[in-house]
């Protein structure tokens, strides 16, 4: 009884001598209204392009909407949303230590996987320029892309490309440059990509990833064409809004991404020349609703949106079939996220 009465007193003390020190906890961001999550899905009807949305708010999925395609459980296509979850993937193989950090050289995880015909600058390639676009290589995307695809050696092909601005440089949107990251992760592993991601993200984050398209030398494709559910992006989401941790039912953490990583992940390395949004390690780096957010997004309308001021993590999936609104769609995804964040 002494030492609640002890406690009690001290409380009471605190709050009266010294009121800032309780009200100094932050206040937990408030959910979004029943009326602002109903008119998010009278919106995705508008376009039935759009699969389902699912947001979660201070990591309880308080909303789904589905009118087409897989269920918001069900594997989908994310197309080249897959750049984030392999960014996380890479940031897991560095807190494993499998990958020294992001500063080591490209030559030094791939070996003799390098093509002799490469310039001798590849050499100057890093982890870092991979993961925010930077490799300063010629884009394999866009009009090179059914090219690069098409040749016997994907990670030959995507090296053995000229040089269009330095190591570092300007972003240049490249699925080779993802795809180089796949191939370092294995050779430096001894593992392919598929098993690391299972080890390293799917068992600790609870989720399914299943395993996806693989390039003529059996690496798993770099930035495209992976398979998760929408929920299960939701925990990749939270990962992020949790500074790499994860909390079991227990409530024992486990750290998967390396301290500071989401921070250097959000950090704007490279400009998108399509949006004028910045863009970080997997992630796009932009305002919405008035908040800070951050995006990754897939052809034809994949998105995963981390908002971490309002505690929300949001995911939409769509049509990935040919031919995309682009551009245009994401915008308008972009938009809901926004009226969702300032719809009372």
């Amino acid at each position: 009884m002494r030492l609640l009465m002890s406690a009690a007193f001290i409380s009471f003390f605190a709050a009266t001598l010294f009121p800032s020190a309780l009200s100094a906890q932050p206040a937990s961001p408030p959910s979004p209204s029943a009326d602002a999550l109903s008119k998010l899905s009278e919106d995705a009807r508008g376009y039935s392009r759009l699969h389902s949305i699912v947001v979660a708010h201070q990591g309880e999925i308080i909303h789904e909407h589905h009118q087409g395609g897989p269920g918001v459980d069900a594997p989908a296509n994310i197309k080249s949303l897959s750049k984030t979850v392999l960014a996380a993937l890479v940031g897991a193989a560095i807190e494993e230590g499998i990958v020294e950090s992001t500063d080591q050289s490209l030559v030094s995880l791939l070996g003799d996987r390098v093509p002799e015909a490469a310039d001798p600058e590849v050499a100057d390639i890093t982890v870092s320029h991979l993961l925010s676009l930077q490799a300063g290589l010629e884009r394999t995307s866009g009009q090179n892309y059914a090219g690069w695809v098409a040749s016997p050696n994907w990670v030959a092909d995507a090296l053995s490309r000229p040089f269009v601005d330095r190591p570092g440089g300007r972003m240049l949107y490249s699925t080779g440059s993802s795809h180089l990251l796949s191939a370092a992760l294995t050779d430096a592993s001894g593992e392919s990509t598929y098993a690391l991601a299972q080890r390293l993200l799917a068992e600790p984050l609870n989720i399914a990833i299943p395993a996806w398209l693989q390039d003529p030398q059996g690496i798993y494709f770099g930035g495209n064409d992976m398979q998760l559910s929408p929920r299960a992006l939701v925990e990749i989401g939270e990962l992020y809004r949790n500074d790499g941790v994860v909390v079991d039912g227990s409530g024992n953490e486990q750290r998967v991404l390396p301290e500071g990583w989401v921070e250097r992940s959000w950090e704007p390395r490279g400009t998108s020349r399509w949006t004028g949004d910045g863009y970080g390690y997997g992630w796009f780096i932009t305002q919405l609703g008035g908040e800070e957010a951050y995006y990754g997004r897939g052809f034809g309308g994949q998105a995963l949106f981390v908002v971490p001021e309002r505690a929300l993590t949001i995911v939409m999936t769509a049509d990935p079939t040919p031919p995309s609104p682009g551009g245009l769609f994401q915008e308008r995804l972009n938009a809901m996220v926004a009226d969702l964040l300032t719809h009372d």
